[in-house]
């Protein structure tokens, strides 16, 4: 499967810090990007639909967090068609099905981050989905509002992708 990576391991090598600070593809927009399956942008998609794309999120906050965007190039949430809002919707589901039968998630988070003052770094639609566990606060989330994933993304894409592929 390693022959398969639609994506060169260097392309992992930006920290989230850095992400934050601007240290991106040098592409119009992350998300396009990873439909077009350019080069410059690290794809870690898991399934196509003809409406959208889930992918693994390259900076995950907890084992499983992927997203869910529209192949059309979209910003405002009222711009998405009736169509792809059910597409998207019917795509989140069935990742939760995936994620509760690899990880036993018992809960999630879903949501979307609209606009640059909410948090939307990428001028993009894409809606989260992020697994929650019992207990997952550890001392460097209280203390130093630092979370480390111990869940590698390249592996996490490689694991879901097999099981989407399978289910």
């Amino acid at each position: 499967m390693d022959q398969d990576i639609p994506l060169r391991k260097n392309l992992f090598s930006t920290s989230k810090l850095g992400y934050a600070k601007g240290d991106r593809p040098e592409v119009e927009c992350i998300l396009c990007g990873v439909r077009d399956k350019d080069p410059k942008v690290a794809n870690l998609t898991i399934f196509e639909s003809e409406l959208s794309i889930v992918s693994v999120n390259l900076y995950p906050y907890n084992p499983g967090h992927l997203i869910v965007f529209p192949k059309r190039h979209i910003v405002s949430y009222e711009d998405l068609s009736s169509e792809e809002a059910l597409d998207i919707h019917n795509l989140t589901s069935k990742a939760m099905l995936i994620l509760k039968k690899k990880w036993n998630a018992p809960g999630f988070n879903l949501g979307y981050n609209l606009g640059k003052f909410a948090g939307g770094s990428i001028p993009h639609i894409h809606q989260h989905i992020v697994p929650r566990f019992q207990n997952e606060a550890g001392f460097l989330d209280v203390l130093a509002n630092t979370r480390i994933v111990i869940y590698e993304p390249l592996e996490m894409w490689k694991e879901l992708k097999l099981i989407w592929e399978n289910d």
